[in-house]
């Protein structure tokens, strides 16, 4: 998944960037409100993890935190992406505060690392309306351990192949923009090309051939992950 973490705390988001990072996701990170609205506005995420009580640039936090008007643009501007709100223990208002603009769920600090990354599993999963095992052919996506395999044995992708992979299973059968993959690949200083991202549905194609899945071109929109052989 690419994940939006917006937390201004250099510990907390220091721990939560290594963790989520290690279990194979992509985060991009924001420390104040402006940063936040910034970069929901230009890249699109899997989802959103929020602190509520986050500072403008260069000032002290509300009571509330100013994380609600980054959360209250982004739902006012039609963007449906799942927001899981940071909130500190106890604080009924701030929970309050972030389901009424718009956030999909919430969680308590000190939190587990484990629990937040299976809210966000569940918030996606609900999204994208997938389960956490999903199946086409011999192609099988386990979401919770973040595996493909082909049969009974472990399909081993380099990240980028993966995470192409990852969209076109999320579901199967549906068509996926060159701009939608191009986005999600791409870091802000430095965007995917058409050809570097034909190489990965290149490479994916032939690793793929065993599967009875292939990934089929929509000449002008993009690419289908289906059941069949090898697709042009």
């Amino acid at each position: 998944m690419r994940i939006l973490l917006v937390e201004d705390d250099i510990v907390l988001r220091d721990v939560m960037l290594r963790s989520l990072g290690e279990a194979g996701h992509r985060v991009d990170v924001a420390r104040h409100v402006e940063e936040a609205d910034h970069l929901w506005r230009m890249q699109p995420f899997d989802a959103v993890l929020l602190d509520l009580n986050l500072p403008a640039s260069g000032q002290a936090a509300s009571p509330l935190g100013s994380g609600l008007t980054a959360l209250r643009r982004a739902r006012q501007r039609g963007d449906r992406t799942p927001v899981l709100v940071l909130t500190a223990r106890g604080r009924t208002e701030e929970r309050i505060a972030g389901l009424d603009a718009g956030a999909d769920d919430y969680l308590g600090k000190p939190f587990d690392l484990a629990e937040v990354e299976a809210r966000l599993r569940a918030l996606v999963r609900r999204a994208q309306g997938t389960e956490d095992i999903v199946m086409l052919a011999a192609l099988r996506l386990d979401r919770k351990a973040r595996r493909f395999f082909i049969g009974g044995a472990a399909l081993e992708l380099p990240a980028r192949e993966f995470e192409v992979l990852w969209e076109l299973m999320s579901p199967p059968g549906r068509a996926v923009s060159k701009r939608t993959l191009s986005d999600k690949l791409s870091d802000f200083d430095e965007a995917l090309g058409d050809n570097a991202l034909e190489a990965f549905i290149s490479r994916l194609r032939k690793k793929l051939a065993a599967s009875g899945a292939g990934i089929r071109t929509l000449r002008g929109i993009g690419y289908l992950l289906e059941a069949g052989g090898p697709a042009p």
